[in-house]
């Protein structure tokens, strides 16, 4: 590998180490293994579900300690929306109004998700907006083909020249319509936030991980709707940013492992994905963190029913944290007993997920202590699991790790060798997907804030091919943030209603019941 001066120069300015580089092309070199999945994760097996009655007392625990509790709310918010108008953009660069009628280009086959958008054109909370500019631009607009409307009414959407919302981040743009005004995803992360995100004081704290390009849109936006969204909710709102760090971008390599450069020769590094943010989340401090993707929003009048789960999970985090802190406070006074050393293994097996060691019965009194504690002495985290749809993402699953002990797992797909039939066979049996709904505790039981680093699994990333100026390079994503970044916490998995994942891939997601005022009639 050639690294000339200039390169080492480049790289410091970039936060990162010649050392570090040199590993990342080593793990290109030597691939990253695919995942051992042993099975799915399924109720009673890694996933809990309560009763009603259970699911009232959670929420009742959580009620009465949040007057003693630090909470905030992160959303991954750095999103771009062009992904969510894929097929907008292709209806731009395919279409051609003067040659084919609409009514022909939206009988073609792969033209299913241009149908549906004219067909709820009028439902998008944007409409509005966009007409307005239409017209403005186009005095004569009514008297245009049907398919030269729709192609004026998308290009207006998405160009720099109209609205420019193919270029907006996803969190800014108008998600839901109500009777005298629209709400971005980051205003309804406001109102949500305000039912279970609240302290004793009115205070709520939000934390946005965004693009810096955006920093100055998103301080527009909560200035714009502070006062309102905080007198109707009585809430008091302390929002901070942060941005993905550049010491966490990873390099491009080309297909002999070879530093992918751009035309004027300098070395190409790309954002190392979601599982960067845990550097972002490590810098909080906090008894409680949500996790929540900035998509995964709803209209108002579902949210009470989403907050009452948000509170289920808080009150499952914290059931178990008494109990973690309890056994940890207690063997540090003396060893277990026999009885005790039972119930902690059943606790541990049944409410943790900890696979024990078959010979763990045979461990010496103070290497069953040095276990207990360190698979107990972790950050937790109490994740939403919804039933599996068929959308694409991550799911739980048990692995076997190098080690060979078995552990509970969120697994992306792209981690799992889909050549070797009994791995397909596993991943086809999954019955849960992971909506990204997390409850986090950081703190141990002496109530100090744990280095989130330390309980990454470095070798949790995955490689995958990616296609700049027609070359084909290869990419290194970092452990995701809710995947091999949180590889060695302790993980509860909890199942949640549907109704709770409501997140928007594509426009056309925002015609679902979830994201609509007045469904259609």
């Amino acid at each position: 590998m050639n690294i000339s001066d200039k390169d080492i120069a480049y790289i410091k300015s970039r936060g990162l180490t010649v050392d570090k580089v040199i590993a990342q092309i080593d793990t290109f070199e030597k691939e990253i293994p695919p995942v051992s999945l042993r099975s799915a994760a399924s109720l009673h097996n890694g996933i809990l579900r309560f009763s009603d009655h259970h699911q009232s007392e959670l929420k009742k625990l959580y009620d009465s300690r949040l007057s003693t509790l630090e909470t905030i709310k992160f959303v991954p918010a750095s999103g771009a929306a062009s992904r969510m108008f894929k097929e907008l953009f292709r209806f731009l660069d395919s279409y051609d109004y003067e040659k084919e009628s609409l009514n022909s280009y939206t009988n073609h086959e792969k033209a299913d998700a241009i149908r549906l958008f004219l067909i709820g054109l009028e439902k998008f909370p944007f409409y509005d907006g966009v007409m307005e500019k239409v017209k403005q631009a186009y005095p004569n607009f009514e008297t245009l083909s049907e398919g030269r409307q729709l192609y004026i009414f998308v290009e207006i959407l998405l160009k720099e020249k109209g609205c420019n919302f193919g270029a907006y981040p996803k969190g800014l743009l108008p998600f839901h319509k109500y009777t005298r005004s629209t709400a971005t995803a980051f205003e309804e992360h406001l109102y949500e936030a305000a039912g279970y995100n609240k302290n004793v004081k009115g205070d709520s704290k939000l934390h946005f991980t965004i693009s810096e390009d955006h920093l100055t849109d998103f301080k527009d936006e909560f200035e714009r709707i502070k006062k309102k969204v905080e007198e109707k909710t009585d809430t008091n709102f302390i929002i901070t940013y942060s941005f993905q760090k550049p010491q966490t971008d990873t390099i491009a390599v080309t297909e002999d492992n070879q530093p992918f450069r751009l035309e004027d020769g300098t070395i190409l590094f790309r954002p190392g994905g979601h599982g960067a943010l845990i550097e972002n989340l490590n810098d909080l401090d906090a008894d409680i963190i949500y996790i929540k993707n900035i998509d995964n929003v709803v209209v108002r009048k579902y949210q009470e029913e989403l907050t009452g789960y948000k509170k289920i999970l808080a009150g499952k985090l914290i059931e178990i944290q008494d109990e973690v802190f309890r056994i940890l406070n207690a063997i540090e006074q003396k060893p277990p007993s026999e009885h005790d050393l039972k119930d902690i293994k059943e606790f541990m097996v049944k409410q943790l997920n900890v696979r024990l060691p078959l010979d763990f019965d045979k461990f010496s009194e103070q290497y069953k202590l040095e276990f207990l504690k360190e698979s107990l002495n972790r950050p937790i985290r109490v994740c939403g699991m919804v039933i599996n749809e068929g959308e694409p993402g991550g799911g739980p699953f048990w692995i076997k790790q190098e080690s060979g002990r078995t552990t509970l797992q969120i697994i992306e797909t792209p981690q799992i060798d889909k050549r070797d039939r009994r791995q397909r066979d596993i991943m086809s049996t999954s019955t849960h997907f992971n909506p990204v709904d997390l409850v986090c505790g950081v703190r141990n039981y002496k109530g100090e804030k744990f280095n989130l680093l330390n309980f990454v699994d470095p070798d949790a990333g995955f490689i995958t091919r990616k296609s700049v100026n027609g070359q084909t390079l290869k990419a290194l994503e970092l452990p995701g943030l809710w995947n091999g970044a949180m590889s060695n916490w302790i993980s509860v998995f909890v199942e949640v209603p549907l109704t709770t994942f409501n997140p928007v891939k594509t426009v056309n997601d925002l015609l679902k019941s979830a994201h609509q005022v007045k469904l259609f009639t």
